[in-house]
């Protein structure tokens, strides 16, 4: 996950984890890679990669205020050290500054861009702003457009927070609308940090519940993270929506990863696999950290410039960071009927107490466990037909009375 203007944004999102990051880099002077980070970087990772495919993703804060003449120089070091690889290039931007020319580009390209929009105006606004505290919704749009016209392929990232949370069939349809063909939903969970603690560091969120610090910390729930019961309500709702006349057209991640670990296979995104450990994060200098949600001094695994990437992914200090993710679970989550399907969830949610007086209960279990409760019928409908080489969509054919019978989960 590149990161080549680090936590630096145009916007300035209520609920954003990482634009508290530039105090880490205070005084260093600037936050633009720099070409020679910026070469070093994908030439190491080409070289990293064991087969042919090579993705590049690159994220912020906003990687559009890098300007576009980086990435035409970004696109010419792929194909200088890119040896006949096949090189795919993904880009999550907040879409308000992409104009003409910025389409142009990605078209030529071929990158998939993903799109950073939380719903209709009335609740994208409620969260999303600029540094004037002014709404965004207009040019959020005007940038999709800019996409449709050049024709760039592109997807969207909604976080599911306070504000959204309750209106789950607006937003989905919305999506639809403006013609989002693959959906992700990011729960907002974030904890602000004790005050005097939050002096100390400069930053105010708490950290990962298993940070060296994290124990030290009286942190609460911020006003904008999404119930846990609301989350699941929120994603039930959708996935009724999408089941009658959607499945292998509108492609939503939890859905995706959920029939995945149903069907036994690797589920594909970290959060609902058994360990993590892969999606390591970039910063503009070159620092390389275990997960962009844990980009703190005590995750750091070194710098591209003195480093080899290769050593700092199969490090032990990462290895055991993506061990610790299934060796932490408690024994409520080993024991629990859906811990096929969620894992545990992200570690960073992990900072509850389990019924038995146990730490490490994701924050989201309540409504994770109603979510895969609700879809457990269909989950093994659609995998039984894929074990009979038929097509997931076939169940919008099938009579729902059929697909709801047979044993539950509980």
């Amino acid at each position: 996950m590149t990161k080549p203007v680090g936590s630096v944004c145009n916007l300035d999102c209520t609920y954003c984890f990482y634009l508290e990051k530039a105090r880490l880099y205070e005084g260093q002077g600037g936050h633009r890679m720099k070409r020679e980070v910026l070469a070093t970087y994908i030439r190491s990772y080409i070289a990293a990669q064991p087969g042919r495919e090579v993705s590049f993703a690159w994220q912020g804060g906003e990687p559009t205020l890098c300007g576009v003449d980086f990435f035409r120089e970004a696109m010419e070091l792929q194909q200088r050290y890119g040896a006949g690889r096949n090189i795919t290039n993904a880009f999550q931007t907040n879409g308000t500054l992409l104009d003409d020319e910025w389409g142009e580009f990605l078209a030529k390209h071929n990158f998939l861009v993903g799109i950073s929009i939380d719903g209709p105006r009335r609740v994208h606004d409620g969260y999303r702003v600029d540094k004037g505290q002014n709404p965004t919704f207009d040019r959020v749009m005007n940038g999709i457009d800019v996409l449709k016209r050049h024709k760039v392929e592109f997807n969207t990232l909604t976080t599911v927070h306070r504000k959204n949370s309750h209106l789950p069939l607006d937003v989905y349809r919305f999506l639809r609308e403006i013609g989002s063909g693959y959906i992700q939903f990011i729960p907002i969970v974030e904890r602000a940090a004790e005050a005097t603690a939050a002096a100390a560091s400069g930053l105010w969120l708490a950290p990962p519940p298993n940070h060296p610090e994290a124990d030290e910390l009286d942190s609460v729930v911020t006003q904008w993270s999404v119930r846990p019961s609301d989350y699941g309500n929120f994603l039930c709702a959708v996935f009724d929506e999408w089941i009658k006349t959607d499945v292998g057209r509108i492609f939503v991640q939890q859905f995706d990863c959920a029939l995945a670990n149903w069907a036994g296979e690797p589920a594909g995104v970290c959060v609902f696999s058994e360990k993590c450990g892969r999606a390591l994060a970039i910063e503009h200098n070159g620092d390389v950290y275990t997960c962009d949600h844990y980009v703190y001094p005590h995750y750091k695994l070194g710098n591209v410039m003195t480093d080899a990437l290769a050593d700092m992914v199969d490090s032990p200090m990462q290895t055991a960071f993506g061990d610790s993710k299934a060796d932490s679970l408690p024994r409520y989550c080993r024991k629990c009927p859906v811990h096929f399907a969620c894992h545990g969830e992200c570690p960073k949610h992990r900072f509850l107490t389990t019924p038995d007086g146990e730490d490490g209960l994701a924050y989201l279990c309540g409504g994770y466990k109603k979510f895969y409760a609700h879809i457990d019928s269909p989950m093994r409908t659609m995998t039984a037909l894929l074990r009979q080489g038929r097509a997931p969509a076939e169940i919008m054919q099938i009579p729902r009375a059929h697909w709801m019978r047979g044993p539950k989960l509980r």
